[in-house]
């Protein structure tokens, strides 16, 4: 069992309730990740819903996590053959700190037309490329980050002016991506603002959504991040995730405020 799988794994408390818990390795400054967390309650879905995968997930965070345990209220909406539709409240000490909603699926059974216009982005090869700046994350703990565009703005560089990062994302410990991984390394990226206004602030999540379009293949996930517009300190994150292959695995899209000190 990799780290990333251990440290989002569930225990079952009632026919509606799972604990899962929240550990050191995944925090950006004192809050845990917001993509760690969803994973958390993605996994309680996964192991209280009919269907094993999340196709489209969506989190709003009403309040930071921290550390510990953090149960998770499943309640199923409607189920068919195809699709179980679901919310999961995620509470510590009795307070509500993030609500998802997802539509569940058995993704490797999907079948049907496909089309893009999206190309994995160019990039250099994984191991033409070096670790991320921003080293001092505790995050990076478990994730390791290699950009191979906008990244000069972390290495004590000034901001490029392009709202982009791109690059390659893998756990720490070498373990292959799953489906529940993809919510995580969607939010693994930093945050687009820092290539305009520096790193001299803190982007919050106000709610991120995830769409999940295929099963990982071993390998790293190359990926990239961009906004488009910050408006009054309100910005969108459009993120697209390519498999080691190739292969578009997932989409995000993200909302956050931008907090300059």
């Amino acid at each position: 069992m990799g780290q990333f799988e251990f440290e989002t794994s569930v225990e079952k408390i009632s026919d509606r309730i799972w604990r899962g818990h929240l550990h050191r390795g995944w925090r950006i400054g004192r809050v845990p990740n917001g993509g760690y967390v969803m994973a958390i309650g993605a996994r309680a879905l996964s192991e209280a819903l009919p269907h094993p995968h999340p196709q489209v997930i969506n989190a709003f965070y009403l309040s930071p996590t921290v550390l510990g345990p953090i149960d998770c209220h499943v309640e199923i909406l409607r189920s068919s053959k195809r699709t179980t539709h679901a919310v999961v409240k995620m509470l510590q000490k009795g307070e509500v700190k993030v609500q998802i909603t997802a539509a569940y699926v058995d993704i490797s059974n999907m079948s049907g037309p496909s089309w893009t216009d999206l190309a994995p982005v160019e990039i250099p090869a994984w191991d033409d490329c070096e670790d991320a700046g921003n080293t001092q994350l505790e995050f990076r703990q478990r994730v390791n980050v290699r950009l191979t565009s906008g990244g000069q703005v972390l290495a004590n560089g000034g901001p490029t002016g392009d709202a982009r990062f791109e690059g390659w994302i893998a756990h720490r410990d070498g373990s292959d991506p799953d489906i529940l991984s993809l919510l995580m390394f969607a939010d693994a990226l930093p945050p687009p603002p820092f290539n305009i206004f520096g790193l001299a602030g803190w982007v919050p999540t106000v709610e991120l959504s995830v769409q999940i379009r295929g099963i990982p293949n071993p390998g790293p996930i190359r990926g990239t991040l961009s906004t488009h517009a910050i408006s009054d300190g309100v910005l969108e994150e459009d993120g697209y995730y390519w498999d080691a292959k190739g292969k578009l695995v997932a989409l995000s899209r993200q909302t956050a405020r931008v907090r300059v000190n």
